[in-house]
């Protein structure tokens, strides 16, 4: 059997970094932090779907919660006189009893993140978009970005079948092994009315820009 890793895993010491950014000594209480994580993490990329959420990014600080938004079309999040922004952090204290310091960043180049990309896809193969073609399409675009490679992998009942089969598309270069490269990885789930659910996964390597 394969013996894979998560590539973002892989690159926590180098390129990436965690979402949650915090650290407690007592481990009910690290339960119960972690649990409150992934239920505002959830709650946010939920309500801001639209928007082009990639990552909520959450730490703690003494005494209170900062929680860092990233997504492609802020202007969405903020709403009209920042009422958006106002009217997510209110829901966000009310789930959590605690004050709440929130952030929104614009990704300025939503085509080269895996999370966004792989979620385009998702959402064609929801749509009944024929998946060879929703795959290529994506690769294209990603490589027209200025990508240094891109992988997508579908895997499921694509296009309804009764037997489950994978659907792959290279480009470029995708060196999994060299730890220094910059590769961000995503996996979402499409969930369809007919097929069930087809898994999703992107990879793609973004070019190091040289520095004289």
């Amino acid at each position: 059997m394969g013996q894979k890793v998560n590539p973002i895993m892989a690159r926590l010491a180098l390129t990436h970094n965690w979402s949650s950014r915090w650290i407690v000594k007592d481990d009910k209480k690290f339960k119960e932090l972690l649990l409150e994580d992934v239920k505002i993490r959830q709650m946010v990329m939920n309500r801001l779907k639209t928007a082009g959420v990639s990552k909520v990014i959450i730490e703690r600080p003494a005494g209170k919660i900062k929680v860092t938004v990233q997504v492609a079309r802020p202007g969405m999040v903020i709403g009209r006189g920042g009422s958006g922004v106002d009217e997510l952090r209110k829901m966000i204290e009310e789930k959590t009893g605690q004050k709440i310091q929130l952030n929104v960043e614009e990704i300025k180049r939503p085509d080269l993140d895996a999370y966004l990309v792989a979620r385009s896809i998702a959402d064609q193969i929801e749509r009944r978009y024929p998946v060879k073609r929703a795959t290529i399409q994506t690769v294209e675009r990603v490589m027209r970005a200025g990508a240094g490679g891109i992988k997508v992998i579908c895997s499921g009942r694509l296009g309804g079948s009764e037997i489950a089969r994978k659907e792959k598309q290279v480009r470029g270069s995708i060196p999994a092994s060299t730890l220094r490269a910059d590769i961000d990885f995503a996996k979402v789930d499409a969930k369809t009315a007919t097929a069930g659910v087809v898994g999703v996964k992107v990879w793609i390597h973004k070019k190091q820009e040289k520095t004289s």
